[in-house]
């Protein structure tokens, strides 16, 4: 009499890949809670790792080192809000608008999304690449990063004819790159508290003002 044999159970893994990424959220903002409030120097794998409740060798597979952390907080702060990334809706907003004030405006709406939560992470890196060589690095990197993304929105006005007569790409970019800066968040939003809200229309106001014809 042949034996009776059980249908194999499916492993189901999204349950895992859930825990999984809720592992890493936990990381992620158990480090930037460390790093902004004692320094990129002064945390540790250790100290973030016993906090979040993994263990080091967890962080280490999954992010490589301590500066590997930091871009993985950079990264999920560029991508703002909700499951879209602000690069990807900035792209298709970019896409489907013709008026150059009103791309400008949205631009300056996506800015006060994203900023608060990048800005900190930037001002941190900027402030221990003087003494941390991977952070140094990871700083011109991003930088480079900021200024190619400019070079891209810069492109649209080029190819569309907004642009004011006598200005080229390249200034247009270093705008777009200038009003983006987390320097100039850092100056009106955090050292003057600014209103975010202000800060936003002052930035679409100056480069409107700056690349548009009057």
């Amino acid at each position: 009499m042949a034996a009776i044999v059980k249908p194999r159970r499916r492993y189901d893994a999204s349950r895992r890949r859930a825990q999984a990424q809720q592992t890493r959220v936990s990381v992620l903002e158990v480090a930037q809670r460390r790093f902004l409030e004692r320094g990129y120097a002064a945390t540790t794998i250790g100290v973030i790792a016993g906090e979040a409740g993994v263990s080091a060798e967890t962080i280490y597979k999954a992010f490589g080192n301590k500066s590997g952390l930091v871009r993985a907080i950079h990264e999920r702060a560029l991508a703002g809000e909700g499951d879209v990334p602000t690069s990807q809706r900035s792209d298709e907003m970019r896409a489907r608008e013709e008026d150059p004030h009103t791309v400008i405006r949205k631009w300056g709406d996506f800015a006060t999304e994203v900023m608060p939560r990048v800005a900190p992470i930037l001002l941190l890196i900027r402030s221990a690449a003087a003494s941390a060589p991977e952070l140094s690095a990871l700083w011109e990197e991003l930088e480079d990063q900021r200024l190619r993304r400019m070079a891209e929105n810069a492109q649209y006005f080029v190819e569309g004819g907004h642009l004011r007569e006598g200005r080229t790409l390249e200034e247009a970019r270093d705008v777009l790159w200038a009003y983006t800066s987390p320097e100039l968040y850092e100056r009106l939003v955090l050292r003057r508290r600014w209103p975010l809200e202000r800060w936003g229309q002052f930035v679409s106001e100056g480069i409107i003002a700056a690349l548009l014809p009057e």
